[in-house]
């Protein structure tokens, strides 16, 4: 059994082969992939309804789904999400980073941010010389960068914090 959570109301779902079972009400179900998953028929209690799957977010384990011209967010909680909920340990997942660290050993040949820049999850902020070759580092996290503990042609160690987030 998963939980679905449709524009933020939860209900509990168990498909079988034919059957959908919605918060202990059971309809019969038949669902065909189109268009590569990207559309689905579905024929629900004698009725046809055409989904289009517009985004599926890995992360959040959700999908944005268009239907009869409405948008619909639905996050699916397996088993295991659940479990992790019902001890607490869901928030652990969402751990915001605040600092990033030398990967290895190297010299810093260029910083690519500044002090109170807004940066994106992926954008280049450093770029790190270690064993010759230059390697680009990336923000872990949207953030606004706090402190710069480094400077350009500086050697670094492992683990050494490069740049913290607020």
């Amino acid at each position: 059994m998963v939980e679905a959570i449709i524009n933020n109301k939860s209900m509990k779902i168990d498909l079988s082969k034919d059957q959908l079972n919605i918060d202990g009400t059971s309809h019969i179900l038949d669902i065909l992939s189109l268009n590569n998953g990207k559309n689905l028929h579905l024929l629900y209690n004698q009725h046809s309804y055409f989904i289009e799957i517009l985004s599926f977010n890995k992360e959040t384990k959700s999908y944005l789904l268009g239907f009869n011209g409405q948008t619909f967010e639905v996050g699916i909680k397996n088993r295991f999400d659940q479990l992790l909920h019902s001890m607490g340990l869901d928030t652990l997942k969402s751990h915001k980073v605040n600092e990033v660290k030398a990967p290895m050993p190297g010299l810093v040949l260029s910083i690519k941010t500044a002090v109170g820049n807004d940066v994106k999850k992926g954008d280049a902020i450093l770029i790190l010389e270690a064993m010759k070759m230059e390697n680009i580092i990336k923000s872990p996290t949207d953030g606004i960068v706090k402190s710069i503990n480094i400077v350009e042609k500086q050697a670094v160690d492992k683990n050494q914090i490069l740049i913290t987030f607020e």
